[in-house]
């Protein structure tokens, strides 16, 4: 029992961390596209 208990929270702990960088990378995304359309205005 005790082995199923342990997988199952590294399950869910795997899964947590997934979701945490995927919204990591959308926030590092945006605020490159921020950067970018910030410098196409200071160009023109």
């Amino acid at each position: 029992m005790k082995p199923m208990i342990a997988v199952l929270i590294a399950a869910v702990l795997t899964l947590a961390g997934c979701n945490t960088m995927e919204g990591f990378g959308q926030d590092v995304q945006k605020a490159g596209e921020s950067i970018e359309e910030a410098g196409s205005k200071a160009g023109n």
